[in-house]
């Protein structure tokens, strides 16, 4: 079906999202995204919606005005972080979808065009323009290896503001960050995400940590296990999900990057220790 570039209706810090055709949308790269980087997510995308994972399907990929992109069916719903803004869902509710839909994602085979976790932190890393220090990138790796992760699939960006709640339920856009590592990456990252990552002003700060301690404490039942268990099994990813932090695009405040840098070098000192 030919489309054509339609109203913006999201926008990230890589691509805006706009109506495309009945039913799609496209999701278009800003200026100076490399191609490789579109066909890289798109591919993904369509691996994890072959394997039963609510995720949108892929129909082609596209090029406007230099700017690389590919079609995608349209997700009709407010996103969960909509619901949660609004006071229609409780932290405790959202937590719970959050923790199904990550069960999804690690029961699923990781495509093979998603990078292996060292593979993906030693690119962050040297595509970082200095964003990670040298030291830093040397001593997570170093872990990395000391560690030696498992296979699987995890999402890398799985927050409210990338679940849509569709008529047909939950589905989880933005496949970006897709990598291939234990189902604890995930679990860390979010954990960061709602603890360490939020602003110091933001408007609800009791919000964060209440859909923390929710996500963790479903995925931890559903698992078959405890959650002092759970984040045992997340703490020695903690300093390589700091480190590849530190590489996002919008960036942190001095001062929380400073924090995250020694939070970072006194882990790295103590697992050499």
């Amino acid at each position: 079906m030919q489309g054509s570039l339609g109203e913006k209706i999201g926008e990230g810090a890589m691509a805006d999202v706009h109506a495309w055709a009945p039913g799609q949308v496209v999701k278009l790269f800003k200026a100076g995204v490399s191609r490789r980087v579109s066909r890289h997510e798109a591919q993904k995308t369509r691996a994890v919606f072959a394997a039963g994972v609510p995720a949108p399907e892929v129909f082609e990929e596209v090029t406007l005005d230099g700017r690389f992109g590919f079609v995608l069916q349209r997700l009709d719903g407010p996103t969960l972080l909509q619901l949660l803004q609004t006071g229609l869902m409780k932290p405790e509710q959202a937590g719970a979808i959050i923790a199904t839909l990550y069960m999804s994602v690690h029961q699923a085979r990781p495509p093979a065009e998603a990078l292996f976790l060292r593979d993906w932190v030693d690119l962050a890393a040297r595509g970082s323009a200095g964003k990670i220090p040298e030291h830093i990138a040397t001593g997570v790796l170093a872990l990395i290896d000391r560690l030696q992760p498992g296979d699987g699939l995890c999402h890398g960006d799985l927050h409210c503001g990338n679940v849509i709640m569709t008529a047909e339920g939950p589905r989880i856009v933005d496949w970006t960050a897709a990598y291939r590592a234990p189902a604890v990456l995930d679990l860390g990252r979010s954990h960061l995400t709602l603890t360490e990552f939020m602003p110091d002003d933001y408007e609800a700060p009791e919000r964060p940590p209440a859909l923390n301690v929710a996500v963790q404490s479903e995925y931890a039942r559903l698992a078959g296990m405890s959650p002092a268990a759970l984040r045992a099994a997340i703490e020695p990813y903690l300093p390589v999900l700091r480190a590849f932090a530190l590489a996002e695009p919008w960036g942190f405040s001095p001062a929380l990057r400073q924090r995250l840098i020694q939070r970072i070098e006194a882990a790295l000192g103590s697992e050499g220790a």
